[in-house]
C-alpha cells in the first residue's frame, strides 16, 4: 500500500479547503442578494426583477451607470450603485420608497430643471424599479 507523500497530502488538504472556502462564500453570496431581494419587494411592494427589466426598457442606463446590468453604463446621471444605503435622493428628498417612486415618475415636478427627463413612467413600473434599486446597497 502506497502512502501520499506529506507534500502532496498538504497540497491536497489545501485544495480542498480552497474549494470548501470558494462554494461558502458564493453560497453566502447569493444568501445575500436573495434576502436583499426579499427585503426590496417587501418594503416598496415591488418585484425587483420586473423592475431590473423596466430600468433597461426604460433607458435608465443611457444616463446612470450601474455594475451588473447590461447597458447601464451612462455618465450623465450619478451612478446608481448603492442608492439603497443613501440618505437623500433627487437632489433633497429623504430615500424612502415613496420618495424614489415619485423622483422616478415625476422628476422635474420634483427638482425643476434637472437633467433627470420625465420618461412617464407608470406607477407599477416605478414601484418595481424602486424595488429593484432598493436591492443595489453596494
Amino acid at each position: 500500500m502506497r502512502f501520499l507523500s506529506t507534500k502532496t497530502f498538504f497540497t491536497l488538504l489545501s485544495g480542498i479547503l480552497f474549494l470548501v472556502a470558494l462554494v461558502g462564500v458564493i453560497y453566502e453570496y447569493v444568501e445575500q442578494r436573495d434576502r436583499m431581494r426579499v427585503h426590496s419587494a417587501i418594503e416598496t411592494g415591488g418585484d425587483p426583477a420586473r423592475g431590473e427589466a423596466m430600468f433597461i426598457q426604460y433607458g435608465c442606463g443611457s444616463c446612470h451607470s450601474l455594475k451588473g446590468v447590461r447597458t447601464a453604463t451612462g455618465m450623465v446621471g450619478p451612478p446608481l450603485d448603492g442608492i439603497a444605503v443613501r440618505a437623500i435622493v433627487g437632489g433633497h428628498l429623504a430615500n424612502t420608497p415613496e420618495n424614489m417612486e415619485r423622483w422616478i415618475r415625476d422628476p422635474q415636478h420634483v427638482a425643476p430643471g434637472t437633467a433627470m427627463p420625465d420618461l412617464h413612467v407608470g406607477e407599477a413600473d416605478a414601484r418595481d424599479m424602486t424595488a429593484f434599486l432598493y436591492t443595489r446597497a453596494k
